[in-house]
């Protein structure tokens, strides 16, 4: 592969499995110098020393993405420990149980827009903060094709992640003359233990109908998300923002 990471610090946030975990081992295998965090302290700490472990350069710190004090300490922790932050990855998410929009309580909607949707803002406003005075950055902001199109069942989710489009969006414009470059990746079905748990609370009929839904007839991979996230932290995407990009199978083709 040609990206080159070296030596570029780069923040993953929600690492601690799913596509942030595969996305922060892949980024340090490309010589990026990674800061890890996530709610759950341990299983983020163990994907931090595994990188480790392999000959990578990682450090870990717990934070929830919607408390406001907590994003600003993990981001200061960032500049204290690595001097600077290069590019942040904006992964940490939540699903919810199926349920038709009347049918959702409004303490599933408060949980799925704070951690999809405000975590995602508090987070970007913090390293716009860290990328100003360098005048250089790429955010990379995890969103999904439930952003681009219907997702019935999934009301608060596909809101929360229309959301996160709008938001990468705006801020990509407001920031492109400042060197920062913001850009959406939108996934569709992908072989994470967010899906896993889906498609387990289906019938075995319906969980084929969702591995089957693109023209490629599978589910996607992590690695395949992270390849993308790579590029996108590369120079070789210099002159990419604002965009959302569907990896999906050809599924909204």
């Amino acid at each position: 592969m040609a990206y080159d990471l070296q030596d570029k610090v780069i923040l993953i946030t929600g690492a601690a499995s799913g596509i942030g975990k595969e996305t922060a081992l892949l980024l340090a295998q490309l010589g990026a110098e990674v800061v890890l965090s996530d709610i759950n302290a341990e299983q983020g700490d163990a994907v931090a020393t595994l990188i480790r472990d392999q000959g990578g350069r990682a450090h870990f710190c717990p934070a929830d993405v919607t408390q406001a004090e907590q994003v600003a300490n993990l981001h200061a922790f960032v500049m204290e420990v690595c001097g600077r932050l290069d590019c942040a990855v904006n992964s940490a998410g939540v699903e919810h149980v199926n349920a038709r929009m009347a049918d959702i309580d409004e303490a599933t909607w408060d949980q799925v827009i704070d951690i999809n949707l405000k975590g995602v803002f508090l987070c970007m406003r913090e390293q716009i903060k860290c990328m100003l005075p360098r005048r250089d950055g790429r955010i990379i902001n995890l969103a999904s094709i439930a952003g681009l199109r219907s997702a019935p069942s999934l009301a608060p989710y596909s809101a929360s992640k229309f959301g996160v489009v709008g938001l990468s969006k705006s801020a990509a414009v407001e920031y492109a003359s400042s060197g920062i470059r913001i850009n959406a990746v939108c996934p569709s079905f992908i072989n994470t233990p967010m899906v896993q748990r889906a498609l387990q609370a289906m019938d075995e009929k319906k969980a084929l109908k969702v591995v089957r839904a693109n023209p490629m007839q599978r589910l996607g991979e992590p690695e395949e998300i992270g390849r993308m996230i790579a590029w996108l932290c590369s120079d070789e995407s210099s002159f990419m923002t604002g965009q959302a990009v569907a990896l999906d199978g050809g599924l909204t083709a």
